[in-house]
């Protein structure tokens, strides 16, 4: 069958079938963004950890922090922290030069569910002091002291 042998309004039909389904398919699409929750990787508890930046790097698409974390036992132990990208923390105070090694800081973290030494940063205290909040617009409610 021919489209002149269609009746009336049945080509029209089918192309916004068409149109309907593809844009179904291309937003089904945008729960993908969802991955950058954390939800599934990042415990909901936090942990404070007292440590010693070994390095700070100031990227995109995440900044990281390693740290090294005495533990009770007294062994260094290497964690990774990551941080939004630099334009996302930029307004809870972080910069290029907020960490530098040997700096003693304290980072209140989520740590990740399976007990890896690697987190996501909540809020910072440098070493002078200094409270830096998560980068979304939010700042630690009080400076640790």
């Amino acid at each position: 069958m021919s489209r002149a042998d269609e009746p009336v309004g049945t080509y029209m039909k089918k192309t916004m079938m068409i149109v309907v389904a593809t844009a179904a398919v291309l937003l089904s699409g945008a729960p993908l963004g969802a991955h950058h929750s954390g939800s599934t990787l990042f415990d909901e508890n936090t942990s404070t950890l007292k440590a010693v930046v070994k390095d700070w790097l100031w990227s995109n698409p995440h900044c990281l922090l390693t740290i090294d974390v005495t533990g009770a036992d007294g062994k260094a132990a290497q964690w990774v922290i990551e941080f939004q990208a630099p334009n996302s923390i930029y307004a809870g105070g972080y910069r290029r030069t907020s960490f530098k090694p040997g700096d003693t800081v304290t980072l209140t973290v989520h740590p990740v569910k399976n007990g890896r030494p690697y987190g996501r940063v909540v809020s910072s205290v440098l070493a002078d002091g200094k409270a830096l909040g998560d980068g979304l617009l939010r700042m630690p409610t009080a400076a640790a002291p």
